[in-house]
């Protein structure tokens, strides 16, 4: 069989749960957005089946616009209904009705899940599964298979554990939360709704050590990782246990792929830290703090409140809150580009100078 024969458009049935049909009502109320019926004479709201992108979608799809550059893909779509801003409503085609917000991403993405809910836990214990007697496992959880679930470990109602996951002696999971294929977690304590991703690690050792006369002496990391509610971790991610203190990943907050957390770090709500980035042991991040790709924190600062940091960028003292810092060591983002235009044109002038010489010789 040919990769995708008969399959177009997104959230292929193989492999995404689908819900629905829905009418205009019920998805204008799930967006949070108003419904504008289509300008057609005639025309009436209908019943839609799935979501699609403005340039494929047909009569029966959902789509929408949140960037100007695409507004010609706007006038032009086959769609049934689409979501927009205020600004793009006399752009949208007479035979397509609207919903209009001034959050056309968000409702976006409520009427995505309204569509392709996740699919819930088939409750159970896998045959192949290795579950300690001493464990407490909620009978509406999900135990996938090879799954190991340690001694006085808990299980809460909804959970999914997928399959060679390690759910460490004394860990608890509130409910609903989804733990991927190959992830550890141990010497945690995980909220309701977690979400991580295959492959990450939590609750492993710091980086902690004493230097003594024959070498490196390790230090017992005795803390824990505490995962507040609906906070997500993406692949492959590390989050070391605190070393006395406990290292807490605050509410709400997202973790990409590739993240590392050193131990003892604070993080505050609804954090972003995107892939490749560190931060290092005892550091501090308030609330809304972003964290770009590849950034490095050292440990032992604090990060304000709102603040962002820029990809590639070295902090190395504290950062005030509603702060935006790129470059290495971080500053400004303004003085960072104002440095480097003088560089540029000292480079320049160096470079025009050094061929002045040339053709005197």
């Amino acid at each position: 069989m040919t990769a995708g024969k008969g399959i177009s458009g997104p959230a292929d049935p193989r492999f995404f749960t689908r819900a629905g049909p829905f009418g205009a009502e019920q998805l204008a109320e799930a967006a949070g957005a108003e419904l504008v019926p289509a300008k057609q004479d005639g025309a009436t709201a209908g019943q839609y089946a799935g979501i699609a992108p403005l340039q494929v979608a047909g009569p029966t799809d959902v789509s929408f616009l949140d960037n100007r550059r695409y507004a010609p893909l706007l006038e032009q779509t086959r769609a049934g209904l689409v979501i927009v801003a205020p600004a793009f409503v006399d752009k949208v085609p007479a035979g397509c009705a609207a919903l209009v917000t001034a959050s056309p991403y968000l409702a976006w993405s409520r009427v995505a899940r309204l569509f392709h809910p996740l699919a819930p836990a088939q409750p159970g214990v896998h045959a192949l599964a290795c579950v300690d007697p001493s464990a407490s496992i909620a009978p509406e959880a999900e135990i996938g298979p090879f799954a190991v679930v340690g001694a006085r470990a808990e299980i809460g109602p909804g959970c999914i554990v997928g399959a060679h996951a390690v759910i460490g002696q004394g860990v608890q999971l509130g409910r609903d939360c989804r733990i991927g294929n190959h992830v550890s977690i141990s010497h945690a304590l995980v909220g309701e709704r977690v979400i991580i991703l295959p492959g990450a690690r939590i609750g492993q050792d710091g980086f902690g050590f004493a230097v003594g006369p024959a070498g490196f002496e390790t230090i017992p990391q005795l803390g824990k990782v505490i995962l507040e509610n609906d906070v997500e971790i993406g692949a492959n991610s590390t989050i070391d246990r605190g070393s006395v203190s406990d290292t807490v990943i605050g509410a709400g907050s997202r973790l990409d792929n590739l993240v590392q957390i050193g131990h003892n770090v604070q993080m505050g709500r609804c954090c972003i830290v995107v892939s490749q980035a560190g931060i290092s042991g005892s550091t501090v991040l308030e609330d809304f703090v972003t964290v770009a790709a590849q950034a490095g924190l050292i440990g032992h600062i604090r990060i304000g409140a709102k603040a962002r940091i820029g990809a590639q960028c070295g902090v190395m003292s504290d950062i005030e809150g509603g702060a935006d810092v790129i470059g290495s060591p971080a500053m400004p983002f303004r003085e960072f580009f104002r440095n480097v235009a003088v560089l540029r044109k000292l480079a320049k002038k160096a470079s025009g100078t050094a061929q002045g010489e040339t053709g005197k010789v």
